[in-house]
């Protein structure tokens, strides 16, 4: 652990201005405040913040950030508060302590509801200071590194898969990518011990039998680009563990069937001194066509420059090469770090466009679930790179769809979207993009995102947005059928219901307004009897629920058809009653009945036509409805549960299509009416495991 003393030496080596009382203050407070705390390792508790902001010094950060860092814990651990660090540190510390600090007293919340609010609150401090990022990466870092203290493997676990899955991407999207591969090396023993073991054991073998052949192959490299005039440093080493696996799960091979377990790095004095590297290194061995990559003239959206290209030494080993210069690997290592320096000056601009997105997914997310996925799915790592017909380029993860690039060009790009070109040529929105590939989205005005898309975006602001956008959308369709089934509820009352009634009847339910009313009717949150005794206080009396009102019995009649004449209800439509029909009667058949609406009479029909109408008897009509749930246990049985809790009979179910994120089913139900299918309709879409309910 770092002596006060050691500490305060570290920040004046490289900012001899830093106020050396205020450093010594903030780390004798910290360790008063922990006192006698230990952590699991046995370690007194204060040697961790020390650690941290040890981390911090080697970044040469500013002297808040450093005070930062010996304070984070000491709100959420001890009984100091915000307002007493912003007393005696100033409110430029107590705003980065606070953006630091973890909610870790909600209680009542699960595990996952936690993990998304100490997320959101993390995400919307970063937004406004990048500091609270680095600080919260570091603090990672050293747990992850005294993790193995940690008795609890279920704890480890859960702390590793976390770092994992949001941390490490993190830290790879600000450029620190020392940090990231250490945090990914350290999760990845504990969330795959075996195949961690298996894989650095080969890689020590390797090390021991090779011979210094690493070294061997980087001198050689050193030597052909020294002739050629060129002042570089050439380094070499085996490729990270976790890298190497994900490589072997992502391409189902073996260890053995590797053949780029080697990296070498290249640094040089210039940029123009990067591309004559690499003419000669690709001159003097041959080099493995789809392997360059150019990030010098494109970097990446975290600032990182680098050129990337794979030779082939000699007896056809395999090897990877990246030439940057000197800063450029400075910058690739610590990323917006490196910028940030103790002088206000060299700070970086803190509007980074990923990061945007990030606080414009916490702003669309619906739940903790979402949050998480989208957040996930936002700092995924694997990028391409793209552009508009103008020029403009967007970095996307690899497997994005037109669909995707358009959500990152603007979210009303996304939501107005129906077709696109890729390189001059119509292609399904569902297309993969590649590197440099030139797309033009086709838009209409009149269009909104459909729920399909999610079937193939891979972006968060992508999938958030289409979320948004069809919860919206449900929200008009459920309080278009709240209007209905109102309408349908206000006329069985004796009495014609006005605009007062209405607004008593609000008042009474407790609902902000009228269109509220009709949301709550239409996704089912009220029965019939709650409506009607809002409306007129004991209409109601003696009717508890809807399905022991007077049923009628099990037959349909129809008015307008000559007495023993049959009919059948058409297939095509299934009209319930409530629906508008028409008779149509081919010679020689019987009368088929149709909706008025239904699409195959749209085109004509060669028979006679019928007036006709629902008769006194309207009971066990067959209405079709077409359900989208998602692609999870439980959710067809939930959607049947919702057809026997309606009093619906199911006379057919079809499944008629699958994909990875939903079932779609088709489904024949025996209703009483129109206001009984849009019930069943209305409660459906209420359901958390249906993605769309639509009649047919």
């Amino acid at each position: 652990m770092l002596r006060q003393y050691e500490l305060v030496e570290r920040v004046k080596a490289y900012d001899p201005n830093a106020d050396e009382a205020v450093l010594n203050r903030a780390y004798v407070y910290t360790v008063q405040k922990h006192g006698t705390q230990k952590r699991a390792s046995g370690d007194p508790y204060f040697s961790h913040p020390v650690e941290v902001a040890g981390l911090m010094t080697e970044l040469k950060l500013d002297q808040p950030t450093i005070v930062t860092a010996l304070l984070h814990d000491t709100v959420e651990d001890t009984l100091v508060t915000i307002e007493e660090i912003d007393r005696l540190f100033g409110p430029e510390v107590a705003r980065l302590v606070d953006g630091v600090t973890k909610l870790s007293k909600i209680e009542a919340m699960t595990e996952n509801e936690r993990a998304a609010e100490n997320l959101r609150k993390f995400l919307l401090a970063m937004s406004e200071d990048l500091r609270v990022l680095l600080v919260k990466l570091a603090d990672r870092l050293h747990n992850m590194r005294t993790l193995h203290f940690i008795k609890s493997e279920e704890k480890r676990r859960r702390i590793a898969k976390e770092t994992m899955d949001i941390y490490a991407p993190l830290a790879e999207r600000v450029g620190m990518y020392e940090y990231m591969r250490e945090m990914q090396l350290l999760a990845f023993e504990q969330l795959e011990p075996t195949a961690y073991a298996t894989i650095t054991g080969r890689l020590a073998q390797i090390r021991d039998t090779d011979g210094g052949q690493v070294d061997a192959i980087a001198l050689t490299f050193k030597q052909a680009l020294s002739e050629a005039g060129l002042d570089v440093e050439v380094s070499g080493r085996e490729k990270h563990p976790y890298s190497i696996w994900k490589k072997m799960a992502e391409r189902h091979v073996s260890f053995e069937q590797i053949t780029d377990i080697m990296a070498f790095r290249v640094l040089t004095d210039s940029e123009e001194g990067c591309y004559r590297a690499l003419g000669i290194l690709h001159t003097t061995w041959q080099m493995i066509p789809g392997r360059f990559k150019d990030y010098v003239s494109t970097p990446k959206a975290n600032g990182y420059k680098s050129l990337h290209t794979a030779l082939i030494y000699e007896n056809s080993m395999r090897v990877e090469v990246q030439i940057r210069t000197r800063e450029m690997h400075r910058t690739n290592e610590f990323g917006l770090a490196a910028h940030w320096g103790y002088k206000s000056g060299e700070r970086p601009d803190g509007e980074v466009g990923w990061l945007r997105d990030l606080i414009e997914i916490v702003d669309a997310s619906h739940d903790a679930e979402e949050l998480l996925e989208h957040t996930r799915l936002a700092i995924y790592q694997d990028r391409i790179f793209a552009f508009t017909p103008k020029g403009a380029l967007h970095q996307l993860p690899k497997g994005a769809t037109p669909v995707d690039f358009a959500y990152a060009v603007h979210s009303n790009l996304g939501n107005f979207a129906v077709g696109a070109k890729i390189n001059g040529r119509h292609v399904p929105l569902r297309t993969p993009l590649t590197n440099g590939d030139v797309v033009e989205i086709i838009k209409n005005r009149s269009a909104s995102p459909q729920l399909a898309w999610l079937g193939f975006v891979v972006t968060g602001k992508a999938r958030a947005a289409i979320r948004r956008a069809v919860r919206a959308k449900e929200r008009e369709e459920v309080a278009a059928i709240g209007r209905k089934l109102f309408d349908e509820i206000a006329g069985r009352l004796p009495q014609k219901i006005g605009k007062k009634a209405i607004k008593d009847a609000v008042r009474r339910l407790e609902l902000d307004d009228e269109e509220a009313l009709m949301l709550a009717i239409g996704g089912a949150r009220l029965d019939d009897r709650q409506v009607m005794e809002a409306l007129v206080p004991g209409s109601a009396v003696g009717l508890t629920e809807p399905e022991q009102w007077p049923k009628q019995d099990r037959a349909i009649s129809i008015k307008g058809l000559t007495a023993g004449v049959a009919f059948q209800l058409g297939t095509c439509c299934h009209p319930v009653p409530g629906d508008r029909i028409v008779g149509v009667r081919h010679k020689g058949q019987g009368v088929e009945v149709h909706a008025i609406d239904c699409l195959d009479l749209a085109s004509g029909v060669d028979a006679d036509w019928l007036d006709l109408s629902w008769g006194e008897r309207t009971t066990g009509a067959i209405g079709r409805l077409r359900v989208v749930l998602y692609n999870r246990p439980g959710t067809l049985a939930e959607a049947t549960g919702i057809f026997a809790g309606s009093h619906a009979n199911i006379v057919h179910l079809e499944m008629i299509g699958r994909d990875d994120v939903f079932g779609t089913y088709e489904v024949d139900l025996e209703v009483n009416d129109l206001a009984h299918l849009t019930r069943i309709v209305s409660a459906l879409r209420a359901s958390d495991g249906v993605a769309q309910a639509e009649r047919i």
